[in-house]
């Protein structure tokens, strides 16, 4: 079964309506008829609650969370080994920390897609599968 591994920004996208949402959708369409995961790391998770919080405040930041997590999306915790590994690949190809997380988590398999529509993954996409979503 294909993993989708979603960073912040494909899920912001899709939040926001903008240049890729109809992809993310689908994902989640594909995720909703057991043919497809949509995974989240811990870390995007974080920035996606943040951008909500810093745009809606605090009410809506829970409800935009409640309605991407009815979507089944799976949040994937950030261990210690994950960490290490995170960290190894900031400092080596000099990506953010969270963008780290992303790509270790699509790394783990040759079924997942890393889905993103931040271009910055281009330092790393002998990596992983990665599948970016249209600028916007």
């Amino acid at each position: 079964m294909i993993k989708f591994v979603l960073d912040s920004s494909a899920v912001l996208r899709f939040i926001d309506k903008e240049a890729g949402a109809e992809r993310v959708r689908s994902i989640f369409r594909s995720c909703a008829g057991d043919k497809a995961e949509a995974w989240v790391s811990a870390i995007q998770w974080g920035e996606i609650a943040t951008v909500q919080r810093k745009r809606f405040g605090a009410l809506e930041q829970e409800k935009s969370l409640q309605r991407l997590m009815q979507i089944n999306l799976r949040i994937i915790s950030a261990t210690a080994d994950r960490a290490v590994h995170a960290a190894e690949i900031k400092v080596d190809r000099k990506i953010a920390c969270a963008d780290a997380f992303a790509i270790d988590l699509a790394m783990d398999s040759p079924d997942h897609v890393l889905v993103t529509a931040d271009y910055d993954f281009k330092a790393v996409a002998d990596l992983a599968q990665i599948e970016f979503l249209p600028v916007k």
